[in-house]
């Protein structure tokens, strides 16, 4: 039978490999250089490869080392959210559910895609956003549940993440009311007329907007471009300009007396997609959003 895993080499791997030496790694554990080195080269005969080779004064990963610190950025990274799990369910504190949201997402959407996981009580969410790629490595070491995107996750053998259609939306064109009532042609010509506000390249929609104006036959000014669609909608509800928002946001936005809807581009899709780092996925709150969200799309 084979000896039993000895996660305390792979963590003095982990911590070298972190520090990028031997030295660095003995001087946070307040160890001796010769002690951290001798529990490497343990995990690496269990192995049966190197995972270190020489770079300058320090170390680097070989290939063998470079999947083994993958591994063992997971482990870590569970076992440190480990005390947290533990204390929630023993307090009835409810479970935790840690969302991804891409910077390109528009908020109002998010919050409509949620919507079905935050019915059970109890729920604690909590939300990071950031660029869909950093989010997808968070992913990858299970630092997030899920990450919500307006694109799906690339190929990459080395991430094995998978992408799951949440359903898509129209887009409507919303203006100050002001500036729509000086509109001298009807919509959507009468967007070559207005100031418009749109999202920056990062946006998986802005490049079929673009599309649309040139089929169009339109040449928008454009007076503000946005990376954030929250700040996007407030500049359009300022005054600066006309803007395109999804069905699920258009409604909200709408509220406000100050905004009028131009008109609908149905030819004009948002899609949105849930991304999950196991086919099949596990978490009760995840599997909530597939089916409820998917049926209201």
């Amino acid at each position: 039978m084979a000896a039993p895993f000895n996660y305390r080499h792979l963590y003095y791997f982990w911590v070298v490999a972190k520090e990028g030496g031997m030295a660095r790694a003995a001087a946070r554990l307040d160890m001796a250089v010769q002690t951290i080195s001798e529990q490497v080269r343990l995990l690496e005969q269990s192995l049966g490869h190197a995972l270190f080779k020489p770079a300058g004064r320090g170390v680097a990963l070989t290939e063998a080392g470079a999947v083994a610190m993958a591994h063992a950025e997971q482990i870590f990274q569970l076992g440190a959210q480990l005390p947290a799990a533990v204390r929630n369910a023993a307090t009835g504190q409810g479970m935790r559910l840690a969302v991804g949201i891409s910077d390109g997402l528009p908020k109002l959407v998010v919050r409509h895609l949620l919507q079905p996981a935050l019915t059970e009580s109890g729920v604690r969410l909590l939300c990071h956003e950031d660029e869909f790629d950093r989010l997808l490595g968070d992913l990858a070491l299970h630092r997030l549940d899920v990450v919500l995107s307006d694109r799906a996750a690339p190929p990459n053998p080395n991430l094995r993440l998978y992408s799951h259609p949440l359903g898509e939306a129209a887009l409507a064109w919303l203006a100050p009311v002001a500036m729509a009532r000086k509109a001298k042609q009807p919509f959507p010509a009468s967007l070559a007329d207005m100031p418009i506000l749109l999202p920056t390249g990062h946006s998986a929609v802005r490049q079929r907007l673009d599309q649309w104006f040139e089929r169009e036959g339109l040449r928008p000014q454009v007076v503000g471009e946005f990376e954030d669609s929250a700040l996007l909608a407030a500049f359009g509800r300022s005054g600066m300009g006309a803007f395109p928002a999804s069905r699920w946001s258009h409604e909200e936005l709408l509220k406000d007396p100050g905004l009028q809807l131009l008109g609908d581009t149905p030819e004009l899709v948002e899609h949105f997609f849930l991304i999950s780092a196991e086919r099949r996925i596990q978490h009760p709150l995840v599997q909530r959003l597939l089916p409820a969200t998917r049926n209201t799309a």
